[in-house]
């Protein structure tokens, strides 16, 4: 079942599914490391009331970051995915929630990367990612044809 669940027609939803995402989140740590730097992040957070926020500030970036950039590859994709979801998670209920449902202040888009966060969890990464490759040296199994 578990194979079956990587081929076909659901396995590459699934793929494209996390590597879409996976380019949002990168995006998003890659303009917060860029433009807005770690100091202007955290004082976002030191504004909205954010423990630590110099450290909050890094770890978000860098989750994101490079978060986004397993989930593009495929690479540890459901530990990427929980780190993410959990970002998701405080940034829909200590930012956007107040704001209402729909943007540009509300939670619609930070719950829809949360949800798609925590499907990549359940249903792990789809075809062409570097953990099936991982996966099947580990098992010694041979590539699916």
């Amino acid at each position: 079942m578990a194979d079956e669940a990587k081929c076909g027609w659901q396995g590459l939803g699934i793929t494209a599914l996390r590597m879409i995402v996976g380019v949002v989140f990168a995006a998003h740590g890659y303009q917060k490391l860029s433009v807005y730097h770690f100091a202007g992040v955290a004082g976002m957070f030191k504004g909205i009331g954010i423990p630590l926020p110099e450290v909050s500030a890094v770890v978000v970036t860098l989750v994101e970051l490079l978060g986004g950039l397993a989930l593009f590859a495929g690479f540890l994709t459901r530990w990427a995915a929980i780190l993410l979801a959990i970002n998701m998670a405080v940034a829909v209920l200590a930012v956007h929630l107040k704001g209402g449902f729909f943007l540009p202040a509300g939670f619609e888009y930070a719950l829809t990367l949360l949800v798609a966060s925590v499907a990549l969890v359940l249903a792990g990464p789809g075809v062409c990612a570097f953990d099936n490759v991982i996966s099947k040296k580990a098992t010694g199994a041979p590539p699916a044809a």
